[in-house]
């Protein structure tokens, strides 16, 4: 009887175990009270209108319609995840949403179908403080909002300085759907893939004939509209301005989101992968390492861009100083903690400060003539 090789050779095999990622910032809830979806399943995935099609819709819902919107955009989402809202047991449009959270944690923007102002508000209180962090868009065509009436939906959310709920003023029906059909599937997180709303093309969407009173009084309360700039000659359909109540823009608040949540991943995933990180300053090289390699996720995405830090200092970074590659990991020293916090195993503070690479949405060009 041969035998075994263990006893010259002993090979063990250890499997690291899988990072995990950041989650998904592509795609879209569309919550509605039709009854293909029912209130014990809440959600259900479907990767185009054809598949819900399949799936037990008819065409004839509002969610389809929404959905309709939503695939037909110039970046085409993946997917989307429909969710029940159940009329029948008295529950708000918060409620429903909550509820599509809990059921299922992989989407990022929603939608809800047919909102009342009450809705509207409802919902983008509960989004402004969800976990894990979400966007809310809605349709207005209110004729308070397009005349500057007190009180209205998009004054009302302005005073509130919600920074994660987007408005738009359309009487096209679900045309804010069309918004969150482009963000969600423009953001592919490819090299390059950095994008703002501004300036859009809204495919099913018919652009506003306002005055510019009315135009000037929604971009104030940071409202957003479809309209028609330029002449006969030259004639432009364009989504104004990409922001949400607050004035924040969209694509600010994403990428702020994608990077919070890849940073958060990746020292969770230098923790669970290795075996040990030392209390040292190798150990927090370590850990710095993790976290540089997330940020430059944002980086390549266009998300993040070199330049100078003119806010206050941050450990050795001063204001005036070059950001040469749009961020800097810095991490307090291992000597410099509390007898305390080393026996609680606690890291050093790290401090991550980031260069927003911005956009250009506004020029101003003088032209000088000489004869």
């Amino acid at each position: 009887m041969a035998q075994s090789l263990d006893n010259i050779v002993r090979v063990n095999v250890t499997v690291s175990p899988t990072a995990q990622t950041a989650g998904t910032f592509d795609v879209g809830l569309i919550v509605g009270k039709s009854t293909v979806i029912s209130k014990t399943d809440r959600v259900k995935t479907y990767t185009s209108t054809a598949d819900m099609l399949a799936g037990g819709w008819t065409g004839a819902e509002p969610e389809y319609a929404v959905a309709t919107l939503y695939f037909s955009q110039a970046h085409s989402p993946s997917k989307v995840i429909v969710g029940c809202w159940d009329s029948t047991g008295g529950e708000t449009a918060a409620d429903a949403v909550a509820a599509c959270r809990s059921a299922n944690g992989d989407w990022y923007a929603c939608y809800v179908v047919n909102a009342t102002d009450q809705d509207i508000q409802g919902v983008a209180a509960a989004v402004e403080a969800m976990e894990p962090a979400s966007v809310y868009f809605y349709t207005t065509d209110d004729a308070d909002v397009a005349s500057g009436t007190a009180g209205n939906i998009m004054e009302t959310l302005n005073d509130l300085g919600y920074k994660r709920t987007f408005g738009l003023y359309s009487t096209t029906a679900h045309a804010a759907a069309a918004v969150m059909g482009y963000a969600m599937g423009a953001n592919t997180g490819l090299a390059n893939s950095a994008y703002t709303l501004a300036y859009k093309t809204l495919v099913g969407v018919s652009p506003e004939l306002l005055n510019t009173t009315q135009v000037s009084y929604i971009l104030g309360v940071k409202g957003n509209l479809f309209t028609q700039y330029g002449g006969s000659g030259a004639m432009y359909r364009l989504l104004v301005q990409g922001t949400m109540a607050d004035g924040t823009h969209f694509d600010e608040v994403l990428n702020l989101d994608m990077l919070k949540a890849e940073i958060q991943i990746g020292a969770v995933n230098a923790l669970v992968q290795s075996k040990k990180l030392p209390q040292t300053e190798e150990g927090m090289a370590l850990l710095v390492s993790a976290i540089e390699s997330q940020c430059e996720k944002s980086l390549s995405r266009g998300a993040l861009a070199p330049g100078v830090w003119n806010a206050a200092p941050v450990m050795s970074l001063e204001r005036g100083d070059m950001l040469t590659r749009g961020y800097l990991v810095l991490a307090e020293s291992v000597t410099s903690q509390t007898q305390e916090d080393r026996e609680a195993r606690k890291a050093p503070p790290i401090y991550v400060p980031v260069k927003l690479a911005g956009a250009i949405e506004h020029v101003v060009i003088g032209v000088h003539v000489n004869r």
